[in-house]
């Protein structure tokens, strides 16, 4: 299986819009073959931090979730509204 944590820093005036794309992703992530897990989380301490927590059956159902139409448009729009740090882990 593969785990993503993906660490986001947004500024406040993006808070919303950014995680109203995010919410999209998710909902479509978890109907994707090859998806275990995909949630996103708001840090209870800083208004500014966000994570999404991915859980992949394998690496091609996470390359194939990389290729949807979905993904293409809406992970350029949240690059340029946050900054974003990604963990990879294999298990």
């Amino acid at each position: 299986m593969i785990r993503l944590n993906v660490f986001i820093k947004v500024d406040e005036r993006n808070q919303a819009e950014l995680l109203g794309l995010i919410k999209q992703l998710v909902d479509n992530a978890q109907t994707e073959a090859g998806c275990v897990a995909y949630d996103v989380f708001e840090s209870s301490t800083r208004l500014d931090v966000m994570m999404i927590c991915e859980t992949w059956q394998d690496n091609e159902a996470l390359i194939a979730h990389t290729q949807s139409d979905l993904y293409k448009e809406l992970v350029p729009k949240m690059h340029k509204m946050a900054e974003f740090k990604t963990e990879k882990f294999a298990f």
